[in-house]
């Protein structure tokens, strides 16, 4: 057995011996606004329900623990004192990591990870479309629990209106849990599917992400590729050259014979084969040609 006394350890060494060791973790997705009323969006799995009456959620941005700066959620809630908590299924969730890319201040995390702007009914902060659950909540209170780097923000909140897809439900109105699919975190890039268990996804870049709103329309608006697809090619620092495109084509066109005349259709699902093995950079240059 492994002893340890955390005051022996860095920071960063006990932040990831914690996050594996407290874990499968629920996400929440974290939408606000500024004092001007600009969208921010951001997973924070420090995250739980604390009671039913009245119905309280809770959620921590922590301090970053690499310059000891404070999220951009943080930031608004303190201001506004209002957020909206949306669940994140396996549908979306490669799109909510690709959000948690340090954007900088003002960037719209809808905008960049493809996510549809719902106006809420309550809160002024917008709910995600494409979420099956969306809580609209006032701020209680923000309690600090440090100063330093690592150190948590408990953001308490009430939920003000429930927002449920009548898809997840089972016929007596109750959320059936197979059909919402909830995801989880875990430690490292590791992830949990509450009905199938661990997955990966890779962390977004430290550096950024060129994000969905950037891609060419054919892509965005594909009737082939999935929001999960979607999001892995957005955590792409830069598209492939075009140079780089024709030399791949090339090499594959003994394979793909056809794939100079194939159709945007087509391309995607050829993309979308090499997407799901993991090869980003290839289905950018099948995308791409």
């Amino acid at each position: 057995m492994l002893s340890i006394d955390p005051k022996t350890l860095s920071t960063s060494k006990l932040h990831g011996y914690l996050l594996s060791a407290v874990a499968p973790r629920p996400i929440a997705f974290a939408s606000t606004v500024d004092v001007d009323g600009r969208a921010n969006l951001s997973p924070f799995s420090f995250f739980n329900v604390f009671s039913a009456n009245p119905p309280i959620l809770i959620f921590s941005p922590s301090r970053r623990v690499k310059d000891n700066t404070v999220k951009h959620t943080l930031k608004n809630v303190l201001k506004t004192r209002e957020v909206v908590i949306n669940v994140v299924s396996f549908d979306m969730v490669h799109q909510a990591s690709l959000s948690s890319t340090e954007y900088p201040e003002g960037v719209n995390e809808f905008e960049k990870a493809g996510f549809t702007m719902l106006k809420s009914d309550i809160v002024k902060p917008f709910r995600v479309a494409e979420s099956p659950v969306q809580m609209e909540c006032k701020v209680n209170d923000i309690i600090e629990l440090g100063t330093e780097g690592g150190a948590g923000n408990l953001v308490i909140c009430e939920v003000v209106k429930l927002h449920i897809d009548k898809d997840v439900l089972n016929e007596d109105g109750s959320i059936n849990q197979e059909k919402l699919d909830l995801v989880a975190r875990a430690g490292g890039s590791y992830y949990s599917r509450a009905k199938k268990g661990f997955f990966e996804i890779p962390k977004p870049l430290t550096t950024l992400g060129i994000g969905i709103d950037n891609f060419p329309e054919d892509v965005k608006n594909s009737m082939v590729l999935t929001g999960n697809d979607l999001g892995m090619l957005g955590n792409v620092e830069s598209l492939p050259t075009e140079a780089d495109v024709d030399n791949f084509i090339k090499d594959i066109s003994k394979r793909y014979p056809n794939i100079k005349t194939a159709t945007h259709r087509q391309k995607h699902k050829l993309a979308r084969n090499y997407l799901s093995f993991g090869d980003v950079e290839s289905a950018w240059k099948i995308l791409l040609s």
